[in-house]
């Protein structure tokens, strides 16, 4: 029986380069992390329709660039909604914190 390393090639792709191991555990951990990543974004999206305000829901998607919008800095989120900066801030941090109650809780449940 021969040792065999991660690294060692298993094959060559169709440009002629070695494939490795360590090369298809890489792509399989990447695709998870995608899959993860889009039912967490779906998961957060469905919250932020269902659960938060018509302002809060502004105020997110202006700050954070969410539905394909470019992020905006406070200041010009305030302008385009035509209140206060502190006001965009405060409410900021009230949506922030119903996003971040809502995914612990649903962590907590899913024993993670």
């Amino acid at each position: 029986m021969q040792d065999v390393s991660i690294s060692d090639p298993i094959d060559i792709d169709k440009d002629g380069n070695s494939i490795t191991l360590m090369d298809i555990v890489q792509d399989d951990e990447n695709i998870l992390d995608s899959i993860d990543l889009s039912i967490q974004s779906q998961k957060l999206y469905q919250f932020i329709e269902q659960h938060l305000e018509p302002r809060e829901r502004k105020i997110l998607t202006y700050r954070y660039g969410l539905y394909n919008v470019r992020p905006l800095p406070q200041r010009e989120v305030a302008q385009k909604l035509q209140i206060s900066r502190s006001y965009v801030s405060r409410i900021e941090k009230k949506a922030i914190e119903k996003l971040k109650d809502y995914f612990n809780d649903n962590r907590s449940s899913y024993g993670y």
